[in-house]
């Protein structure tokens, strides 16, 4: 065990506990979201604080199940069952270690920013579209079309059933609590604002008896889900190893874009990006053993830990016990939570997600990166995560290349000859660009072709240019063409 310094104890007590307040809503909102037992968002809190906040990598972010991952988990039990799950979380657990061992950690921070920020968005509506029918007391569609087709009666389900009143009022009670507790004095805000909206409309359901559904609670170690040897014939089914990559994939790039977030907020030691997808990868593989949630670093408890004024690893680690502590010792306290009150606090959740203002700052200075972003999120929503990301990152790559090729034809037209003058990157997305200047250069005179300015010729272009010089020569002109260094 590590030794923790005696001068810093007192503050990473704190912040463990601060922490951990902000963790318990948010681990069984995530559960009851993914729809799997409470206690399993818990366990993967545990499991985040007590294992992955021992080892290296980072120093102050918080790991545990996360909002972001909920569409993704819910997709993968509806599929392949509660039993497969552990499979899953464990092979992308594993996966995580293998990338992280082979050094890959650092690549993640190359995926473009654009599809990053489309990928939580995307993640953000499809959170708050299937949370709003909990608020109402209905239960959640399985399909995007039948979620958006289903406003209407969970509209009028809202205004007309005692489940759906109650329900929209503790969760409208909920978001106003936590939208007007930054406002409220700095002792008053030492607990955490989602955690004192759940713990008063949870009193006031309790005190008024209002007819909402709860969160359902059982014993711990009767939720854990280990995978039975059943459970591992589901690695030869495709749809199964592309769920494991899938989270592997998208874990890790949460993960490591919130290091990098976090390591803005501090000026201690900043995260060690491979040594950090290990971790992750060591606690998910344990979540797999439990068949519990999968885990990412979460930016809403690693920025509370930071502004809770941690010190060290220590934090996070107390942080994982007192979980433990609460679950064993008080699991009865979250059956008094009405399952609305959750759906309000992802609901926040996936609209912190939308980060609408930066929306309109990059459609105002970047159309095209706004392009990107708008496509993969709308692409996530209409589809799943995996397709939208992936046909985010294939536009990002073809919008890159096109930006990346770009080149300019000069052509100064004599009265003998015709010299012609490129620049830039001459490749092949611009080849019909640059026939169609050469093609139309006038015929009877000597061309001058100068490639000396081209930074890069592929083989392409190359190819094109030498075939139209030799069809100019068989036909009424000379040609000479002068070529960059590196191609002559």
């Amino acid at each position: 065990m590590p030794r923790w310094p005696k001068a810093t104890f007192g503050a990473d007590l704190g912040a463990s506990l601060v922490v951990f307040l902000v963790a318990v809503p948010l681990c069984v909102g995530v559960a009851v979201a993914s729809g799997v037992p409470a206690e399993l968002g818990i366990v993967t809190g545990i499991v985040g604080g007590l294992l992955v906040g021992l080892l290296p990598g980072s120093t102050m972010q918080v790991s545990g199940p996360a909002a972001g991952l909920t569409v993704l988990v819910a997709s993968a039990v509806d599929q392949h069952g509660l039993a497969a799950l552990g499979v899953i979380v464990l092979g992308a657990g594993v996966l995580q270690i293998l990338l992280g061992i082979s050094r890959l950690g650092t690549w993640f921070r190359a995926i473009s920013p654009s599809v990053v920020q489309g990928m939580l968005a995307g993640i953000g509506l499809v959170l708050i579209l299937g949370q709003i029918y909990p608020v109402g007391g209905l239960a959640q569609p399985e399909t995007t079309l039948a979620k958006f087709s289903g406003i209407p009666d969970l509209l009028v389900a809202m205004v007309t059933t005692p489940a759906g009143i109650s329900g929209l009022a503790l969760a409208a009670l909920a978001l106003l609590i936590m939208t007007f507790w930054k406002k409220a004095p700095q002792k008053v805000r030492l607990v955490p604002g989602a955690l004192a909206a759940v713990v008063i409309t949870s009193a006031l359901a309790v005190l008024l008896a209002l007819p909402v559904h709860k969160v359902e609670v059982g014993s711990l170690l009767a939720a854990l889900n280990p995978p039975a040897f059943s459970a591992w014939g589901s690695l030869l089914d495709p749809a199964v190893l592309g769920s494991i990559v899938t989270f592997a994939l998208i874990a890790s790039a949460e993960s490591l874009f919130s290091a990098a977030a976090v390591d803005r907020m501090h000026d201690g030691p900043k995260t060690q990006y491979n040594k950090e997808l290990v971790a992750q990868g060591v606690g998910n593989t344990v979540c797999g053993v439990f068949g519990a949630l999968p885990m990412t670093a979460v930016i809403v408890r690693s920025s509370a830990n930071v502004q809770a004024g941690a010190k060290t690893k220590l934090s996070r680690v107390l942080h994982g016990g007192w979980l433990l502590l609460f679950v064993v010792l008080l699991p009865g306290v979250l059956s008094f939570i009405p399952t609305a009150v959750l759906a309000a606090l992802l609901i926040q959740a996936g609209w912190k997600l939308l980060e609408l203002r930066q929306v309109a700052v990059l459609v105002r200075e970047n159309r095209s990166e706004a392009f990107v972003l708008i496509l993969t999120a709308g692409m996530i929503v209409a589809t799943d995560l995996l397709i939208g990301t992936l046909a985010g990152l294939a536009v990002a790559i073809v919008k890159t290349a096109i930006e990346v090729s770009r080149l300019s034809v000069k052509a100064e037209d004599g009265a003998e000859q015709v010299r012609v003058e490129l620049g830039g990157n001459a490749t092949f997305l611009r080849l019909p660009r640059l026939l169609d200047h050469l093609e139309k250069l006038p015929a009877g005179k000597h061309v001058h072709l100068d490639l000396t300015m081209v930074r890069h010729l592929d083989r392409a272009c190359h190819q094109a240019v030498e075939h139209w010089a030799a069809q100019r020569r068989r036909s009424d002109g000379t040609v000479e063409v002068a070529l960059p260094a590196s191609v002559g």
